[in-house]
């Protein structure tokens, strides 16, 4: 039996914003220190979807390049000794600002609109020099099984050359904006150069490391809840799971539409 890999997929931290997308700091060193303690030991998304260095090996990324992934989420993963991987959407990294499509364009103008602010390039770069992996999330962050060829190229190639530029260092992994990935869609990244992409399924979908899945963390993921998840990415595909599958009539647990959240 190979090494097991868990693949964790954030997006803000915060103690106050109220979106379905933020955890809170408490919430993320809680989920995270439970992990460790356990013998799981943390790496970049790409090493560990292609050469995972530990009979339990765990991947924590951030979609989208939140600011406050950085001014939140860094110090925790240190203290763990967790590298972690954030995923950006280039073409909103040329300074902080305001990240905005839909699923998360509702805030814009409301009380919580600061938490919209995004990372740089200089932030990313400080992100890089301390060990955490920075993949491209697209240059817009669209729906990309909605594009056609043309688009889809764009959005794929020209996002993973500005990471490439900008940090000096080739960009070999993607995040799919809101999860989602056709087999054309993962077929086009894997000719524009990636060597991984992540997705976010309803339920895991196999180990191809085009669509590699990731489990989706959400601010309604209380511990239990958390762990429930856990349990059920490590029995994927066992005699267990297939039982209860069947037993349970394809339940899974209820997450955030991800068509709607902005993820």
């Amino acid at each position: 039996m190979g090494p097991q890999v868990v693949c964790l997929c954030y997006h803000a931290v915060s103690a106050d914003w109220p979106s379905p997308l933020a955890v809170t700091p408490a919430q993320l060193e809680r989920q995270l220190a439970w992990l460790v303690d356990r013998g799981w030991t943390g790496t970049t998304f790409t090493r560990a979807v292609l050469d995972p260095p530990a009979p339990r090996t765990l991947a924590v990324t951030f979609d989208d390049a939140y600011l406050s992934v950085l001014e939140q989420a860094l110090p925790i993963l240190a203290a763990l000794q967790i590298p972690g991987t954030v995923f950006a959407p280039t073409r909103f990294m040329s300074a902080r600002q305001q990240l905005c499509w839909p699923g998360i364009d509702h805030w814009v103008g409301s009380p919580h609109a600061a938490e919209l602010d995004s990372m740089d390039w200089d932030d990313l770069r400080q992100l890089k020099d301390r060990g955490w992996e920075v993949g491209s999330h697209t240059l817009t962050h669209p729906h990309l099984n909605d594009l056609g060829d043309q688009e889809l190229t764009a959005e794929l190639e020209e996002s993973r050359e500005q990471c490439t530029n900008e940090l000096e260092e080739e960009c070999v992994s993607l995040a799919y904006p809101y999860g989602r990935a056709s087999r054309r869609v993962a077929e086009s990244a894997r000719r524009a150069g990636y060597r991984a992409a992540a997705t976010i399924p309803p339920e895991p979908d196999g180990v191809d490391v085009m669509r590699r899945p990731r489990i989706g963390v959400y601010r309604v993921d209380h511990m239990r809840r958390f762990q429930i998840k856990i349990l059920a990415r490590r029995l994927y595909g066992s005699s267990i799971w297939l039982g209860a599958k069947a037993l349970l009539g394809r339940q899974t647990t209820p997450q955030p539409n991800a068509r709607s959240a902005g993820t």
